[in-house]
């Protein structure tokens, strides 16, 4: 819990909270979150979530031949890769390497996919502002994630596992 009046973090808090009054850094080490699966060949690490702002900050980690559903945001999108390769089928011409940055406006339509012969998984950090729609090869949506919906997914996910979803930095709880 991020005590108000002091600025500080209390370590009984079952989860980080942040508020307006907040003034000080607050730093979540690289093994403080755990990755949970989302799917046979992906894992997410939640690091900050703003309900406010719809904005949602997350690790995630990709095995070789991994394909995410064809997908778009209502809100810009920000990567940075850390680890491996990955590209967009619409566009496999921009491949992601370890320090690409990648700007996606709200509304770019893409599919996710990380080659198949890489050795080694993909790491990339994003931050997300507004929802992700899955959409099918008509363009109907068929699953909604944003700040609350994947909050509360990875909590569960962490509950399940018997891992602890404390430090996640979230804003407007």
């Amino acid at each position: 819990m991020i005590n108000a009046e002091t600025k500080s973090v209390s370590s009984s808090a079952s989860f980080l909270t942040a508020s307006s009054a907040l003034r000080e850094a607050v730093h979540i080490g690289a093994d403080d979150l755990p990755f949970v699966k989302r799917s046979d060949a992906s894992e997410l690490q939640l690091l900050q979530v703003d309900l406010t702002n719809g904005l949602w900050v997350v690790r995630s980690r990709f095995k070789p031949g991994c394909r995410l559903p064809t997908h778009y945001h209502t809100g810009p999108v920000f990567a940075v890769t850390s680890k491996g390769e990955w590209s967009y089928l619409e566009y496999p011409e921009q491949i992601n390497r370890p320090g690409s940055f990648l700007f996606e406006p709200a509304g770019s339509v893409h599919t996710l996919a990380v080659p198949e012969a890489q050795a080694g998984e993909t790491e990339v950090w994003f931050a997300i502002f507004g929802a992700n729609l899955d959409v099918d090869a008509n363009g109907a949506v068929t699953r909604v994630v944003d700040a609350g919906t994947i909050l509360k997914s990875y909590r569960e996910s962490c509950r399940q596992a018997g891992l602890s979803a404390e430090r996640v930095l979230v804003i407007g709880e």
